[in-house]
């Protein structure tokens, strides 16, 4: 049974820091490339970053780029997501979700959610 869940959310301040984790089992996760998807109150789900699998070439939103880095440990089934210099516009449910074969994220965790205020 393929899982995914998200954790290390929680409250921080502008220009705080806040690493968030993804544990995954029921598949091999070495091989296939992993998301970060946020949704912030009110909106759509915004696409965050991507680390595909086989070259390890990452990926970002620009809302995102510089502040943000995905990582992942293949050994620990893990991904992360290190964020840094937090703002408000920040705040929402982040998601980690698989890619798979056709390129569709067709599995993704409940979500953790980040909120960045003073």
């Amino acid at each position: 049974q393929v899982q995914v869940a998200e954790s290390g959310g929680g409250r921080v301040q502008p220009g705080g820091f806040l690493t968030l984790a993804c544990t995954a089992s029921g598949f091999t996760f070495s091989g296939h490339d992993m998301s970060w998807v946020r949704q912030a109150p009110g909106k759509g789900p915004e696409w965050v970053s991507v680390l595909e699998h086989g070259t390890g070439t990452t990926y970002y939103a620009d809302s995102v780029k510089g502040r943000f880095t995905i990582s992942r440990d293949n050994a620990k089934n893990t991904l992360y997501l290190q964020m840094s210099s937090l703002k408000p516009e920040d705040t929402a449910l982040y998601y980690c979700a698989r890619r798979g074969s056709w390129g569709e994220y067709d599995y993704w965790g409940q979500g953790t959610q980040v909120t960045v205020s003073s």
